[in-house]
């Protein structure tokens, strides 16, 4: 769970900034392919975040849609973040599991859900994704 002392922290010659994002983002036409794709999926996500430089502190995939819940630099605009975990992902899964490719013309939709976190409620969104299995 993490906390104000734990979210990571980003430094410039005059600043310091804590950016938090949670985001949510579902299949094409919402359809619950992504069960059987959990691990792969989640390892993916790390990769990539690791590659821009995020954290991710909360992960959740449903059968339908993703819950992330990151710390990102201030140099790397919110879209540009969602844009980057989709389209990796998609290009990785769609070329190894061709049965996506006959399911669906894409795996994401273009449409994605993006909330800034303070950190005040960051231990908020980190339990509603943490419980999103038991609902």
């Amino acid at each position: 769970m993490a906390t104000e002392s734990t979210l990571k922290r980003y430094t410039s010659a005059h600043a310091v900034f804590s950016l938090s994002y949670h985001i949510v983002f579902c299949p094409k036409y919402r359809r619950p392919v992504l069960s059987p794709l959990e691990e792969e999926l989640k390892a993916l996500f790390q990769e990539k975040a690791m590659e821009m430089g995020l954290t991710i502190k909360a992960m959740e995939i449903m059968p339908d849609h993703v819950h992330i819940f990151l710390t990102a630099p201030p140099s790397l605009e919110p879209q540009y973040i969602v844009n980057q975990l989709k389209g990796y992902t998609s290009r990785i899964l769609r070329q190894e599991h061709k049965w996506l490719r006959s399911r669906l013309p894409t795996l994401w939709t273009r449409s994605y859900y993006i909330g800034s976190v303070g950190t005040v409620s960051a231990s908020t969104v980190e339990k509603f994704i943490e419980n999103q299995k038991g609902v």
